[in-house]
């Protein structure tokens, strides 16, 4: 009996592990990097489609940085965002439109009074057919500025997830000032322009 009962808990296990899987396999992912990652974070969280978003670092050369390494801007690390998402939801293409709406890809390294490579807008793609999204969302968008876009448009190499309090920082700390003051109206501001794409 013990046996048996052993053996209907194996297949439940391993008919579990295939169908988290298979759920994984379904869903595809998006690294961004526009000024502060709380900013993104905060307006993807918000986004249709969106399975989950984490805050962390990529397109530096030291190993697992630390916020205080990135924030000193010798590490050459952009605080960036990872966001897991469902394309039969949302498009990769459409996570570009908000990307372009959310942050100024015309300032070179700066984000607001947010200043240093740190903060540079930048897209990692993860494969050559996010590469070529980027590049022709980067062209179609840029008639929609004065400036030229000095976004970079780069593999992703490696991404560090930031320190646990980075995580989910709006939701956690909504009264604190930079998110009143920077992250909140970036939020209010694509529940506006985009409502078709909010939860």
């Amino acid at each position: 009996m013990k046996k048996v009962l052993f053996l209907m808990l194996l297949s439940l296990s391993v008919i579990t592990h295939v169908s988290a899987k298979e759920a994984d396999m379904k869903y595809e992912v998006a690294t961004l990097g526009g000024g502060c990652f709380w900013c993104l974070e905060a307006v993807f969280e918000e986004t249709r489609g969106v399975i989950d978003v984490v805050s962390g670092y990529a397109g530096g050369t030291l190993l697992n940085p630390s916020y205080e390494q990135v924030s000193s801007g010798t590490t050459g690390h952009a605080e960036v965002v990872q966001v897991t998402f469902d394309p039969s939801i949302i498009s990769y293409e459409a996570l570009l439109k908000i990307f372009w709406l959310i942050h100024d890809p015309t300032t070179l390294n700066r984000q607001g009074n947010d200043v240093g490579t740190q903060y540079r807008s930048v897209i990692f793609y993860h494969d050559e057919h996010q590469k070529k999204q980027a590049e022709a969302s980067m062209k179609a968008f840029s008639s929609k500025f004065t400036k030229p876009l000095v976004t970079e448009i780069k593999p992703l190499e490696t991404f560090y997830k930031a320190e646990a309090y980075h995580q989910d920082y709006f939701k956690n700390n909504p009264n604190q000032g930079y998110c009143m003051f920077v992250v909140s109206p970036k939020v209010e501001h694509f529940k506006h322009e985009y409502k078709d794409l909010v939860k």
